[in-house]
């Protein structure tokens, strides 16, 4: 691919790994961009290899990646080499060691190809792997760049010293709630006029729901089977439910699938529950036209990790399902308690079986719950208005010149 054409703007995205089966997102924001008419190209460091197929990622448009390795090139370019090692005893000085070696090769390797195509800053999604490639593109090149900063790449996966420094180095800083910006401003007060809020985006005309059909009602839970899901009060909550009659999807992939389907087995609800696996997003589309509710009562892990603003919830609203989720980071900002669905505390199942059975006793108050859903959804999550917001903080900083 030839970036220079392809840059009139000077603006470009880097991604760690694009397109994604879990960041579908990215790949809409980028689309809804281009649809208004901004053109720009789009590097990854890594390929998705052996991620679930998604219908919903086949219209990315072209991607340029970045080498998997960097041997051969470091032993054949002696001009490479010697950068490598000047700006190895930066690396030392600001983070301390061999490990973050990586993040310079892409730099050096990048830098050259943003400057020959006249882009001047890059976008980057998550504080993460491509956050520090493009630290160091502006510490090397004078490479501008922004982030949008999500849930566990700063609440958990980067250290404080190291956020400050690339908060400090970036242009701007979104993220994608209102929790985070509070909790970035309060955490990061030095770089606080750096940061806005802008929510990730669906379209939500993929969503239309015919109306809940007859026959048994369906419940419904997508996302990755980790412990942040909350999956396994999921189940323990459809165990509460005996006098119900229901059947209940649980759809993602992850390490907890075997453990998930264990406890499946030992409630005895295998007529009930099902670990699907991965579907694509035109299955889950059709699946959440058959669904009663939504279901996801996202926790705080163990390990640090927390959603912060599930897409999926956004999806199920604009399937016009009413939503059951936890009251956790952003998620208040999609679930309106009472309102458009209703929010429990964490590791609450018995709660979360009080109001699953609520919304399958009543038909009405779940059809009224998804309709104010899909309206609150359509006026804060379209991806026509966040990309649009996005467009205006990019011209706002000079990042995107007109």
């Amino acid at each position: 691919m030839d970036a220079g054409p392809a840059a009139p703007r000077g603006f470009a995205y880097l991604f760690e790994k694009f397109p994604s089966f879990s960041q579908t997102f990215c790949a809409r924001e980028v689309k809804a961009l281009r649809d208004q008419g901004l053109i720009f190209p789009v590097f990854s460091i890594r390929r998705p290899i052996d991620e679930p197929p998604q219908d919903e990622l086949a219209d990315s448009g072209p991607v340029q990646y970045l080498p998997e390795k960097f041997d051969t090139i470091l032993a054949s370019e002696s001009g490479f080499r010697r950068a490598a090692r000047k700006a190895q005893g930066d690396l030392d000085h600001t983070w301390g060691g061999e490990k973050e070696k990586r993040r310079v090769y892409e730099a050096l390797w990048l830098g050259p190809v943003l400057q020959k195509a006249g882009i001047r800053h890059v976008h980057v999604h998550f504080a993460g792997t491509a956050a520090r490639t493009a630290f160091w593109l502006k510490r090397l090149f004078g490479v501008n760049y922004s982030i949008t900063a999500h849930a566990n790449d700063i609440f958990r996966d980067e250290t404080t010293a190291r956020l400050a420094q690339i908060f400090e180095s970036a242009t701007m800083v979104l993220t994608v709630s209102d929790f985070s910006l509070r909790y970035l401003r309060g955490k990061f007060p030095a770089a606080g006029e750096k940061f806005h809020r802008v929510y990730n985006g669906i379209e939500p005309e993929r969503f239309r729901s015919p109306g809940f059909p007859a026959g048994r009602p369906l419940i419904v839970g997508v996302g990755r089977y980790i412990e942040k899901k909350g999956f396994s009060d999921l189940i323990a909550a459809c165990g509460l439910l005996e006098r119900h009659d229901f059947s209940c999807l649980i759809i993602g992939h992850g390490p907890l699938e075997g453990d998930l389907q264990s406890q499946v087995n030992r409630l005895g609800l295998d007529d009930r529950i099902e670990i699907t696996g991965p579907k694509t997003g035109g299955e889950i589309a059709a699946l959440l036209a058959r669904a009663r509710l939504f279901a996801l009562p996202c926790l705080n892990a163990a390990d640090g990790a927390v959603d912060n603003l599930p897409t999926v919830i956004m999806e199920a609203m604009a399937a016009g399902l009413p939503v059951i989720a936890t009251a956790v980071a952003g998620v208040p900002e999609m679930v309106l308690d009472g309102k458009t669905g209703f929010l429990v505390a964490e590791k609450d199942f018995p709660a979360l079986a009080d109001r699953m059975g609520r919304l399958l006793d009543d038909e009405n108050l779940a059809q009224e719950m998804g309709r104010a859903g899909r309206a609150h959804c359509e006026e804060l999550f379209d991806v026509r208005r966040t990309s649009a917001s996005l467009l205006e903080i990019l011209q706002f900083h000079g990042t995107v010149s007109v």
